[in-house]
């Protein structure tokens, strides 16, 4: 069962969620929330696995919030929901960790499937964003030293994360195990001085890994 936290100042919409975590049977609601004020006490009591977070909302926005939340609990996976399709809005969110990033007209297969991908280990973005991501790496980029410390299987993985598979695609792909791709992902974090899967993204992303 996946525990999943909701952050959302539209009560519609959070009550929506949470009949949908509710028909969902390996999904399981454990709270939720306007703002991200209290997130530090909102996560300690909760524990979720998943926390589905909009970006804006009053006093303290998402991106706010998903910062807060890696900084004290980096075990925990955050999906940024949002209206908006705004390229420094994604980045902010996965530079501060977020696992995902979908937009709130995403269908309810979506919601479900990003959920269970970003616990399984991947990252989820609807396809709309992709293409922001796509544009981004159009752009001109400043290379990070960091990159250079990656061997080349590091950095196919790495290749693989950015485009969203989860770490049993990921095996199948390169035909290594489970707990090889496990192996090579601690390193990368470890060579990039990273903490989450989101922030190895947003380097990869900088660094237009391919």
């Amino acid at each position: 069962m996946i525990k999943v936290f909701i952050y959302d100042d539209n009560l519609a919409r959070r009550e929506s969620l949470v009949a949908l975590l509710e028909l969902t049977d390996h999904l399981s609601f454990v709270g939720s929330a306007a703002n991200c004020a209290n997130v530090e006490v909102e996560m300690e009591a909760a524990r979720p696995d998943v926390v589905l977070m909009d970006i804006e909302m009053p006093e303290a926005d998402g991106i706010e919030g998903v910062k807060r939340i890696k900084l004290k609990f980096p075990e925990i996976k955050v999906i940024m929901q949002t209206v908006y399709e705004d390229s420094d809005k994604i980045f902010n969110a996965l530079k501060n960790g977020a696992e995902g990033y979908i937009l709130k007209k995403a269908n309810i297969q979506s919601i479900i499937d990003s959920i269970t991908e970003v616990y399984n280990g991947g990252a989820f973005m609807t396809p709309s964003v992709a293409l922001k991501v796509m544009n981004f790496l159009k752009q001109p980029a400043e290379k990070d030293e960091r990159m250079d410390r990656l061997s080349p299987r590091e950095t196919e993985v790495l290749k693989f994360l950015s485009d969203g598979n989860s770490y049993k695609m990921i095996a199948d792909k390169m035909q290594i195990s489970y707990s090889t791709v496990n192996n090579h992902i601690k390193k990368i974090y470890e060579k990039l001085q990273v903490h989450s899967l989101g922030e190895a993204v947003s380097i990869a992303l900088k660094n237009k890994v391919s």
